[in-house]
């Protein structure tokens, strides 16, 4: 069961750097690993673009940021490009690590898949803070928020 104060489940997946990456990697800082739905959607778009314009901020309190979706390599980089994402995101084409963080399930009207969810990371890899219900626009405020509490 993934809650706050447990240690945060590896991975190993491929990113939007041709790379593959698995947690271990982001220790020593906060890692703000946040889950979406689908590459270019409108709610999708606005959280990523409102993380893209608080990358520096963020990344000034020590953080990373990181998106997973289930979407594969070719749409990340395509969506990367047209928004001028600068952050790296993660493919999870059959939804292990999707599933293992518990950001799968029901969508209502669009039925089961990934569900909109951040979990920051804190330096030893244990689960600081979950966020379960996200609002696209001002999620990344709420991150800044918390990571200026830790400081």
């Amino acid at each position: 069961m993934v809650a706050e104060g447990s240690k945060a489940a590896d991975f190993l997946l491929e990113g939007s750097d041709g790379k593959k990456h698995k947690l271990a990697e982001f220790r020593g800082r906060y890692l703000v690993l946040y889950f979406y739905p689908k590459d270019d959607t409108p709610g999708c778009t606005k959280e990523a673009c409102s993380f893209n314009e608080n990358i520096k901020k963020i990344k000034d309190l020590g953080a990373e940021i990181v998106g997973v979706s289930k979407d594969d390599l070719k749409s990340h980089e395509k969506f990367r490009s047209k928004y001028g994402l600068e952050f790296l995101l993660l493919s999870d084409p059959e939804s292990k690590a999707i599933k293992e963080y518990g950001a799968f399930g029901d969508r209502g009207i669009f039925g089961k898949g990934t569900l909109r969810k951040t979990f920051v990371i804190d330096k030893e890899g244990k689960i600081a803070k979950i966020f379960e219900k996200v609002n696209p626009s001002e999620h990344s405020d709420e991150i800044i928020e918390f990571l200026e509490s830790k400081k």
